[in-house]
């Protein structure tokens, strides 16, 4: 009996210690703070069949019998473009571009407005040289969005972090320009 009273006492402290431990522990989570954080604008310019002299992206497929100068119905669903547009440090599409922003976007929902984005950021300034890597769901209904930072090369060698998108501004189907704040985690 004197055992048996001797195991559960040693069982009772273990979990004490176990439970006690990682509540101590979750008040002393690490408090990340970015290592990098960067604010730059890139500009969509779709090709809608007479802009192709300023254009800068392209639905490339569409849903069946639909056209690839105009944008699907139904929430878009279904089409995928490609892009390659300037990227600037202000909202002004004729400031000097720093970079590119290289990639394609797909809506991917039937019922509300959907993108799911994966591109690059090819930036070739006097402040940075590099690429930033993103990847993510763009729930455009939402004002504000996380994507990942998937890595980089450059300035911005293996970065990992959040870019928080947000629409600035759209004009129709044809222009939208988003701003994007990334701040990086992993910086080396």
């Amino acid at each position: 009996m004197a055992a048996r009273n001797l195991s559960s006492s040693i069982l009772f402290i273990f979990l004490f210690l176990c439970i006690y431990g990682s509540s101590a522990m979750h008040g002393k989570m690490k408090n990340y703070k970015p290592c990098k954080n960067l604010v730059l604008y890139f500009h969509d310019i779709i090709y809608n069949g007479q802009n192709a002299a300023n254009a800068t992206s392209a639905i490339v497929a569409a849903p069946q019998g639909a056209n690839l100068t105009i944008l699907a119905g139904q929430f878009h669903f279904g089409n995928i473009a490609v892009f390659d547009d300037p990227i600037t440090l202000d909202n002004n599409l004729h400031s000097p571009p720093v970079g590119r922003a290289q990639g394609l976007y797909l809506y991917d929902t039937k019922n509300t407005y959907t993108a799911w984005l994966g591109f690059s950021f090819v930036l070739n300034s006097t402040d940075y040289q590099g690429t930033i890597n993103f990847i993510g769901a763009d729930p455009l209904m939402n004002k504000t969005r996380d994507i990942s930072v998937v890595g980089g090369t450059g300035d911005f060698f293996m970065a990992r972090g959040i870019a928080t998108i947000m629409t600035d501004a759209f004009e129709g189907e044809v222009y939208f320009r988003l701003r994007v704040n990334i701040n990086l985690y992993e910086c080396w």
